[in-house]
């Protein structure tokens, strides 16, 4: 069984459900930076070759995290590229997830909650950004429906309506070729699509003087 000093003295970070994308506090008291801990340790990359592997992942793990949440696949792509032993990484990303620093299902909802409204994307969309984090298809598809369908049509009406206001000189036609091509590479299937432009520019005639 481990030992705080095997483990850096970690301090349990917030429960999973209560996590909210931003780790620095969990962080910080992994490191002992907060609370009048220990202070941290030193910089184990700076020692150079002969530094301790472990200290060495955990650092760049700590700074991976620090201000931004990451996926466990992203934090693992990091060791990778590092040249962090396998069995070190998995280790310490093990660790991480157990005083959850590393939460896949808490990213996923950050995510889409960071994603679906500014950018407007879809559900297909944002699986697809999801995947390509390496967040699990059932993580990913739990925390997708999680999204209000009306939320997801209007989030494609402001789309349109913002488009709209530089398409005054095109006809109706080449509009909608145009707004539905944009709704579908935000990842809207086509008959939401077509139905949200028509109804957009029916309202925007109707407005008309």
């Amino acid at each position: 069984m481990s030992t705080p000093s095997e483990i850096g003295d970690v301090v349990p970070a917030p429960q999973a459900e209560s996590w909210q994308g931003d780790v620095a506090l969990g962080v910080a008291a992994w490191t002992g930076s907060a609370g009048g801990g220990p202070p941290a340790p030193p910089d184990p990359v700076a020692l150079g070759p002969d530094a301790d592997p472990e200290s060495v992942a955990r650092k760049i793990l700590l700074d991976q995290l620090t201000g931004a949440a990451r996926s466990r696949r992203e934090l693992s792509d990091k060791l990778k590229a590092k040249f962090v032993p396998d069995d070190v990484a998995t280790r310490l990303l093990d660790r991480f997830e157990e005083v959850g620093l590393i939460n896949d299902e808490a990213f996923a909802r950050a995510w889409i909650a960071s994603r679906q409204p500014g950018k407007g994307l879809a559900r297909r969309a944002l699986a697809q950004e999801l995947r390509r984090k390496g967040i699990d298809d059932e993580i990913a598809r739990e925390a997708l429906d999680e999204i209000d369908p009306d939320d997801e049509l209007e989030a494609a009406r402001v789309l349109v309506r913002r488009k709209l206001r530089s398409m005054q000189a095109l006809d109706d036609t080449v509009r909608t070729r145009r707004l539905v091509a944009m709704l579908a590479r935000k990842g809207y299937a086509p008959g939401l699509a077509f139905s949200v432009v028509r109804d957009e520019l029916r309202d925007l005639h109707s407005d008309a003087p």
